[in-house]
């Protein structure tokens, strides 16, 4: 199948062993209830196959609709998903999962969500800073505190549980191209990556005057726990977002989202990027 033929939100790409390996939210249980997660392989991005299922959730699991955003990093041997889920009776929440291997299956690492559990969260990606301590980057959902807040908190070596406690990076509201007239504002799909000059840039989703889009913020020290600084120039406009970098089998940076963003058109989109200036920019006419 091609990538056209997938229904999934938020995708993530991981290359392993020469396979590319595609991740999502189910188009289909995105708004509701939800059932497990899937992967999809590819051996060169264009010809697809699965689903398999990677993730069931087990008997008595807290959490049975909203499975969002699963990402999978590779971390001390093994494979870590980082997925955000929610209940009726509980806030929405990060919690991490592990696997031997990309394929699964996963199965509960942490004690629930590494999120505060009063706050309703979502998003988490995993940062590993330059002295190799790892932290989660996730969103304080915009439905509890309306000015969306983009959070990071340490985790522990294992990435069992949040140590310490969570700290502000940004509110929706501060770039300029933030719909100023409205009274709440999204936060939404962080990813983390450093350019070859060593700064530190953060894609991220909202929403601006083209609907959903992908923004790029930076940091004043090249680290998490900088000033975060917002990126004029936007990523992407076109109704899309919720996007991941990844490097091809061939060295070449791409990124993919999910575009348009109303269900169920959503589909997972690569595009080719390349550093430009000190940030990143779509490649246009491929």
């Amino acid at each position: 199948m091609k990538l056209q033929d997938i229904h999934i939100r938020d995708p993530f790409i991981l290359l392993e062993g020469g396979r590319y390996y595609l991740y999502g939210s189910r188009g289909n249980e995105a708004w509701g209830k939800a059932t497990g997660l899937d992967v999809y392989e590819s051996d060169d991005l264009v010809s697809w196959s699965g689903p398999s299922v990677v993730f069931t959730p087990p008997e008595g699991f807290w959490a049975d609709m909203h499975f969002w955003a699963p990402e999978v990093h590779q971390y001390h041997g093994k494979f870590y998903m980082f997925v955000s889920f929610k209940s009726e009776t509980a806030c929405r929440g990060t919690q991490i999962m592990v696997a031997d291997t990309p394929k699964g299956p996963f199965t509960l690492h942490s004690d629930g969500p590494v999120t505060p559990r009063d706050w309703e969260c979502l998003d988490g990606t995993l940062y590993i800073d330059r002295d190799g301590k790892p932290y989660m980057v996730f969103c304080h959902e915009w439905l509890q505190v309306k000015d969306g807040e983009m959070c990071a908190v340490r985790l522990s070596d294992d990435l069992k549980q949040a140590v310490g406690e969570p700290f502000l990076l940004f509110r929706a509201s501060e770039p300029d191209w933030a719909l100023k007239d409205k009274t709440e504002f999204v936060t939404d799909g962080p990813w983390m990556y450093r350019t070859a000059s060593g700064k530190l840039l953060m894609l991220w989703s909202s929403s601006a005057a083209n609907g959903y889009v992908e923004a790029i913020a930076y940091s004043d020290n090249g680290d998490v726990t900088g000033r975060w600084q917002h990126q004029k120039q936007l990523l992407f406009d076109q109704d899309g977002g919720h996007g991941m970098i990844f490097t091809s089998k061939e060295g070449k940076l791409f990124f993919i989202l999910h575009n348009p963003n109303n269900s169920p058109m959503e589909r997972p989109v690569i595009l080719p990027l390349e550093e430009r200036d000190g940030t990143l920019a779509v490649i246009r006419g491929n």
